[in-house]
């Protein structure tokens, strides 16, 4: 076992974080190893998350399919956090604790005593995570369609037609979960150093605004305000867009040089094309994006899917099949970010790691439990990681502190 293996094995996270972007970084430490301890209000029954399901999902049980996308390898513990007694059961685990996530509404961390100052009271070495929706001083509450439209995704999505359009994730939330991972592990690395905890805070709309990259450039380089233009990229040709093959199967192209453009030209059997004067250089190609769209989707509608995209691999011309979601989950690379669990009632489950990563230094549990049911865990959280009493537990349930 390697030593970066021994420290992620030893971290215990508190998350009283709800829905996706704090519940991701959750298990993105279980993932690496890490006790993983989600506490969940029992006023509310628990993440909100629990109950946002399909109309094809049993009504019975709280682990919806969108819950389970971010909650394996943890453990659940219900707690009434407003009561003295569950307040000190939250303190109790934050002595404990490496790391605290929490995605409280504004002003009730305060309210609650759940505070930076008021926890660093309980543990100096505790680093604290808060997520906020637009910062300390806004008080909005943020929901990810609310934020992809507030930072201008949802503005340069879809078309002129289509109006705008949120994107079918909710990315805000992920890019969020990313940067929040960072700034933990830079924290985690500052403490083995100083032996000091630390205050870490993202919000979602700064999360969303510094994930703009070449189109936030073109505006601040150029003065250019995106077009809701599809899939077509800004300023590249032919670039993201959509073209439909002999079945009427969609394929995308990524042509970034001039040269792949002209080897593209050679697969279609147009080698002509790439010395017209409109469409010789990518910044001509941008210029007449029209025309040379209406060019290629003509001869791409002439031929077979497969074997144009084998032709397009074979001259290193970027492109892919636009595949359904079921195509891309039982693809055969996909297999390695599969999960599979059983939950309580013994019905299996299955799901996706959030960690894609490869790193030598660190090996992630083959398995994780799957996503628990509301409270599955209290009698391990209360009994082997605090070392409560079945007395002291019975009190505590007879005090509503916990179920």
């Amino acid at each position: 076992m390697s030593s970066t293996d021994t420290i992620f094995k030893e971290l215990i996270v508190i998350e009283a974080a709800n829905v996706l972007a704090g519940p991701a970084v959750g298990m993105f430490f279980a993932e690496l190893g890490a006790t993983v301890i989600k506490v969940e209000n029992i006023k509310t029954g628990g993440d909100t998350t629990r109950h946002w399901k399909l109309p094809s999902e049993d009504r019975d049980g709280d682990v919806s399919a969108y819950f389970s996308s971010v909650n394996w390898g943890k453990r659940s513990v219900g707690v009434d956090f407003s009561k003295p007694e569950g307040h000190a059961v939250l303190q109790d685990l934050v002595r404990r604790a490496d790391v605290f996530l929490q995605s409280f509404k504004a002003g009730d961390a305060e309210k609650f005593r759940l505070d930076y100052p008021a926890l660093r009271n309980l543990n100096d070495r505790l680093i604290y995570a808060d997520i906020t929706a637009f910062g300390d001083k806004d008080e909005r509450p943020g929901f990810d369609a609310v934020l992809q439209a507030e930072t201008g995704f949802t503005g340069m999505n879809g078309t002129e037609d289509s109006g705008p359009v949120k994107m079918p994730v909710a990315l805000i939330d992920l890019l969020l979960a990313h940067q929040l991972k960072e700034a933990l592990l830079i924290a985690l690395i500052e403490r083995m150093q100083s032996g000091r905890g630390s205050y870490n805070t993202v919000s979602l709309f700064h999360a969303g605004v510094a994930s703009l990259a070449n189109q936030a450039a073109n505006y601040l380089v150029a003065g250019s305000i995106p077009a809701r233009a599809g899939s077509d990229h800004p300023n590249i040709a032919p670039y993201g867009t959509i073209y439909r093959t002999l079945n009427g199967e969609p394929v995308v192209l990524a042509v970034g040089t001039d040269s792949q453009f002209a080897a593209l030209c050679e697969v279609l059997d147009m080698p002509e094309a790439a010395k017209d004067d409109r469409f010789g250089t990518n910044r001509q190609r941008v210029v007449h994006r029209d025309a040379l769209n209406t060019l290629l989707a003509h001869r791409i509608g002439q031929l077979e899917r497969g074997s144009l995209l084998a032709a397009l691999q074979s001259r290193k011309v970027p492109a892919g099949a636009v595949r359904r979601l079921d195509e891309v989950l039982e693809h055969e690379s996909t297999e390695p970010l599969l999960l599979h669990g059983k939950r309580r009632d013994g019905a299996s489950i299955s799901g996706l790691r959030t960690i894609a990563f490869d790193a030598g230094a660190v090996s992630p549990p083959p398995d994780l439990n799957a996503p628990p049911e509301f409270n599955r865990d209290r009698q391990y959280v209360l009994s082997e990681v605090l070392g409560y009493t079945e007395e002291q537990i019975e009190g505590l349930k007879k005090a509503g502190a916990v179920l």
